[in-house]
């Protein structure tokens, strides 16, 4: 497809900015990312059009329009409940002012090598790590939180400048109503103590705390055209404890917590292990009739699972692309307690050693509805593929293929999938709007 015609495509899908070429204006801030600073979320365009819509802080007065160059500036600028609007430039380091980075974070009374010596099953048994060198941890991830997570008020518009990137960042969206972050390149929440779960499963796990982005308890919230990724620091390199792989990164974009009415347009998550996270747990409260999502026009290239994994939440999954390789792969679509997806017209370019009965994976629900899907297995030619069908023949109990709803909230057209692997790589992803 040439660039014209995909430009055409991208106008009837609102994003006319990807392809514009603006004058710079006056100062540190272009003309396109100027527009881009007040624009709001489309109208219908997934949960996050609903009620009052996501206008993030586009009414900002101009002393409230901000540009951040490092990470204390921007914990700063994105406080409080004014609207506001905030140009990141450069590259934003959590470490940034640390002196040994994660070691400048640890309590004195930590290290690792006293944590694996003393936690180690073969000695301390398979029940949770408790004493004061646990405590010890507990203080050092204090710490990390309290220097690395940058908190997120209400009304709040944020916009990469080309090449913007928060790296060893968290950025929490939490009891922070109507946030737009569109433009930003994640790369490598990691957490510097992760923590020895030995009944995590059959053999234990390592747990991290960090998200690159986390939306907790909010409503409202667009994330839109952002690249999420664990750079050169991938949990596939990190070394074995224990038996089980020392994983220092959790999520890429986790929505739990009572969080609702979030859309996810045009994002690229990129070689991760663990992406999204869609609710809490498995306790029946207060997460009913909230976790409601919309995903659409997102790469998801090289990822291992949760792609998304999902709790009672309404989760609307349209046109996005997943390139799925075999190596450690465990599934795209988790099917969780009481959650009603609903997946439509979504391309799956598939390695080796994954079928399309891989695809989908029962975490306790009942049901999924599933429609549209184009599979590419290796280098055949792509088709249509029943991916429900193709789970139900090699898996019981079957689930059922009506999840109870059908999605109204979508903006443009729906494309067919096997337009989705021309188009949508071109398109998501930093880098595309200014």
């Amino acid at each position: 497809m040439q660039l014209r015609q995909l430009a055409a495509v991208a106008a009837g899908l609102g994003m006319v900015a990807a392809f514009a070429a603006p004058a710079r204006a006056e100062g540190e801030v272009s003309w396109g990312a100027r527009q881009l600073g007040r624009q709001v979320l489309p109208a219908n365009d997934g949960w996050a059009a609903s009620g009052p819509g996501t206008t993030g802080g586009s009414t900002a007065t101009e002393e409230n329009v901000f540009v951040v160059e490092n990470r204390a500036e921007l914990i700063a600028a994105v406080a409080g409940t004014t609207p506001k609007i905030v140009y990141v430039k450069g590259t934003l380091d959590g470490f940034e002012g640390l002196d040994g980075g994660c070691a400048a974070l640890a309590d004195p009374a930590y290290s690792l090598d006293a944590y694996l010596a003393t936690y180690d099953p073969a000695v301390w048994g398979r029940v949770n790590p408790s004493g004061p060198l646990e405590q010890a941890r507990v203080r050092s991830v204090s710490n990390q939180t309290a220097y690395t997570q940058v908190n997120v008020g209400p009304n709040t518009t944020i916009i990469g400048m080309r090449g913007a990137t928060l790296k060893h960042l968290t950025l929490m969206v939490d009891r922070a109503n109507n946030v737009i972050v569109r433009n930003l390149t994640f790369v490598d929440a990691q957490d510097c103590f992760p923590a020895w779960s030995p009944t995590d499963g059959d053999l234990g796990n390592w747990n991290s705390q960090f998200d690159l982005m986390s939306v907790r308890r909010s409503e409202n919230v667009w994330v839109d055209h952002n690249t999420f990724t664990d750079g050169d620091n991938p949990d596939s390199e990190q070394p074995v404890y224990f038996g089980r792989p020392y994983q220092v990164h959790d999520g890429a974009l986790d929505i739990t917590h009572t969080a609702s009415l979030v859309t996810a347009s045009f994002n690229r998550f990129s070689a991760r292990d663990k992406v999204m996270l869609i609710g809490s747990s498995n306790t029946v409260g207060p997460d009913v009739g909230r976790l409601n999502v919309t995903l659409h026009h997102n790469v998801f290239d090289g990822s291992l699972q949760r792609l998304p994994r999902v709790r009672f939440g309404q989760v609307d999954i349209y046109n996005n692309y997943y390139k799925v390789a075999g190596d450690g792969f465990s599934y795209a679509w988790g099917v969780g307690v009481q959650s009603s997806i609903y997946a439509e017209n979504n391309f799956f370019a598939l390695g080796a050693d994954v079928t399309a009965a891989d695809i989908i994976y029962d975490w306790g629900g009942t049901a999924i509805t599933e429609k549209g899907t184009w599979v590419r297995s290796g280098k055949s030619r792509p088709a249509a593929v029943d991916l429900l069908d193709a789970y139900n023949a090699e898996h019981d109990p079957d689930l059922s293929a009506d999840s109870g709803w059908t999605p109204t909230l979508r903006n443009g057209p729906v494309l067919p999938a096997q337009f989705v692997s021309i188009l949508v790589p071109v398109l998501a992803g930093a880098g595309r709007l200014c």
